[in-house]
């Protein structure tokens, strides 16, 4: 009974928390890949900066499956190309986790994505082929054995690995690999605590507030990542303060830091280059907490 209760509590947590954050962190970081050619280089980041700058939701879920489409044809035609394999993991891993509702086409399409992700990891990093398996002393030593080049292809796939870990929710062997995804996030702070503004912090303070302490959670660790997450985006990453007030402030009962952090949120301008979409759902977001603060409280 215990076990099916913490498995429940992990995946509404990580749920909630793939759902948004996962247009964040995976599409900032999509516009960042350099692809086979100049060409194919320009376009891709030009449509993913143009993604990242809509402020319609909408019309971003419409168009995303061309987009998909495109990636994994390209991917079929360069089945090596890391750069390929990386983007097209964190574009099938974005696309079910914030668009697609049926649970099998879900777990289809992170399980794709992680694919794509092992691959890029594989052919990327030295000594990659194994991180999953390997024995945990060992994949610690990997980790340490990295340096800061290895960031980006690291933080993407800490980022698709976490989305395949919430659709495979109900599976307590896939839960068991979130302690890989944390030391792997934890690693990517060492390295490079201010890539894509902070948002291992912001993995890292999900993770410690997923769960109450009497379950095995840190909530006022998760506080520190959340409020260094907050302080290395400037601000500007609304989606910060969100997480922070449904994953800490509702777990510890502190309605005063709820409430401002989701006021301030609804209280800024979203519009922010390559942060426009992500801010426009983190307000959506805040007033449905808002909405819901008299109840939960």
């Amino acid at each position: 009974m215990i076990k099916h209760e913490l498995i429940a509590k992990i995946n509404d947590a990580v749920g909630r928390f793939a759902v948004i954050f996962s247009i964040f962190t995976l599409l900032v970081s999509a516009g960042c890949a350099t692809l086979m050619s100049s060409v194919t280089a320009g376009l891709t980041e030009n449509l993913a900066n143009a993604i990242l700058d809509n402020a319609d939701l909408v019309m971003v879920r419409d168009g995303a499956p061309a987009y998909l489409i495109l990636i994994d044809g390209l991917v079929a035609q360069s089945p090596d190309n890391v750069n390929l394999l990386s983007q097209a993991a964190m574009l099938n891993s974005v696309y079910a986790a914030t668009f697609v509702e049926d649970e099998k086409r879900n777990q289809a399409l992170q399980s794709k994505a992680l694919d794509f992700a092992s691959r890029a990891t594989c052919r990327g990093i030295d000594d990659g082929c194994e991180f999953r398996t390997r024995p945990y002393p060992e994949f610690e030593r990997w980790l340490a054995g990295l340096d800061g080049k290895q960031v980006p292809l690291l933080y993407r796939l800490g980022g698709t690995w976490a989305g395949w870990i919430q659709a495979h929710g109900d599976d307590f062997v896939a839960i068991a690999e979130l302690g890989r995804v944390k030391a792997l996030m934890s690693r990517v702070i060492e390295l490079d605590e201010g890539f894509d503004h902070g948002g291992a912090h912001l993995y890292m303070g999900v993770f410690e507030t997923i769960l109450p302490p009497g379950l095995g959670g840190k909530p006022e660790v998760g506080r520190k990542h959340f409020e260094r997450a907050v302080e290395l985006s400037g601000g500007r990453n609304m989606l910060t303060k969100v997480m922070f007030a449904e994953q800490y402030a509702r777990l510890v009962f502190d309605r005063e830091l709820h409430d401002r952090l989701l006021q301030e949120v609804l209280a800024t301008d979203p519009v922010e280059p390559g942060l426009t979409l992500i801010n426009v759902v983190a307000q959506e977001r805040a007033a449905t907490l808002l909405e819901s603060a008299d109840a939960y409280f």
